[in-house]
């Protein structure tokens, strides 16, 4: 058991400073927490866990970049764990000259993540099956000794300008062509990186995209006219946009390539987006409005009336109570050839919530309009 667990010692509006006492590292470390916006009330929302190495100067940009992409929808909120090492952080990366693994303060640090830090947080927050891990130049090349395991806990890796133990590339490499289950692996440098970083990543980016795993989304990037610390700035949104593509809101790329094809069901696409969403970020999340209402944009334009079957259960379940159930089923029954039934149904939202351009006058002179044209 660990001495003591997570004492907090600050609080400061969405950020904590904690400490934890390792038994494995026989000291006591300090961390910065960023919980969620409104952590405390969704008490039954699970959250994923991004861990940052060098907090001391990582933390913050990691921190506000996740609140900030979670705000506007394109990334889940998140909890964000920094683990200071401010002095001592080529003692915590520390790794053989034989083997080329974890030794000595390193193997402790490596246990020390994986046993203990990430086992309290799973006990004191509500954490989804969902981890990143993030580093800079020698905690970079450390992150990846998790990759390495047979069972790597974490799934997302953000490699800032790593600086690589010898052999490492091709262990990385070997290893995410053979992984059987789906890996994030970002990589960064840039034009004025310290020369024989550049140089390896360079090469080791050459030997990732050599490797042919569907499991495997990987981004590369090799930014203009920053240095080896100014691309932290940069790779930090271009690793989170790759992540959590799938996550984002339906793009008007989505809507034009792919809802209005004829071929495709508009209906199942949502439906898949959001179970690959609960399945590949551990989150629960609800079908969004406006993805509800790009579907039904698509129906319309491709007169697909059929799509309107499926979409409007979809609705009742994700918006109930409010009239958006209620109008996709009506619509349906519209267009299939039982107006007195749509008429009904356009009649029954009174006294149901209002949703986006949907009120009680709206649904109402639908149901009118019907009437007057069958004279019913």
């Amino acid at each position: 058991m660990i001495g003591a667990i997570l004492l907090p010692m600050i609080y400061n509006a969405q950020v904590k400073y904690e400490s934890i006492s390792s038994e494995k590292l026989g000291e006591t470390r300090q961390l910065k927490i960023q919980l969620p916006r409104n952590y405390d009330e969704n008490t039954e929302k699970r959250y994923p866990v991004v861990v940052v190495l060098d907090a001391d100067y990582l933390f913050e940009p990691v921190a506000g970049m996740i609140d900030y992409y979670s705000y506007w929808e394109d990334a889940p909120e998140m909890i964000v764990v920094g683990i200071n090492q401010d002095g001592i952080r080529t003692e915590d990366t520390a790794y053989d000259k034989q083997r080329f693994l974890p030794v000595d303060k390193g193997a402790k640090f490596f246990e020390f993540i994986g046993m203990e830090l990430l086992a309290q947080l799973d006990e004191k927050y509500r954490t989804a099956d969902f981890r990143i891990i993030v580093g800079h130049d020698f905690t970079s090349n450390f992150i990846n000794y998790y990759l390495l395991k047979e069972n790597p806990i974490f799934k997302g890796y953000i490699n800032l300008s790593p600086d690589l133990a010898p052999e490492m590339a091709d262990r990385i490499v070997n290893t995410l062509a053979a992984c059987e289950t789906r890996k994030w692996f970002y990589l960064a440098t840039a034009s004025d990186d310290v020369p024989a970083l550049k140089k390896d990543i360079l090469s080791f980016d050459s030997q990732l995209k050599t490797v042919d795993n569907k499991n495997l989304l990987y981004k590369f990037d090799n930014f203009e006219n920053a240095t080896h610390y100014s691309l932290v700035g940069k790779a930090i949104p271009s690793a989170i946009e790759n992540m959590f593509k799938i996550y984002r809101p339906i793009s008007r790329k989505e809507y034009e390539e792919i809802l209005l094809q004829t071929t495709v069901s508009p209906t199942e696409y949502l439906a898949e987006k959001y179970n690959s969403i609960n399945e590949l970020y551990g989150v629960k999340k609800k079908i969004r409005l406006n993805d509800f209402l790009a579907v039904y944009n698509a129906i319309e334009k491709t007169r697909n009336w059929e799509e309107y079957k499926p979409l409007y259960k979809m609705a009742q379940e994700n918006f109930p109570g409010t009239m958006l159930g209620t109008f996709f089923e009506a619509r349906y029954e519209e267009e299939t050839g039982n107006p007195k039934r749509a008429m009904r149904i356009y009649q029954n939202a009174y006294g149901q919530q209002k949703i986006a351009f949907l009120d009680t006058d709206y649904m109402l002179a639908k149901a009118d309009a019907i009437k007057k044209d069958f004279g019913y």
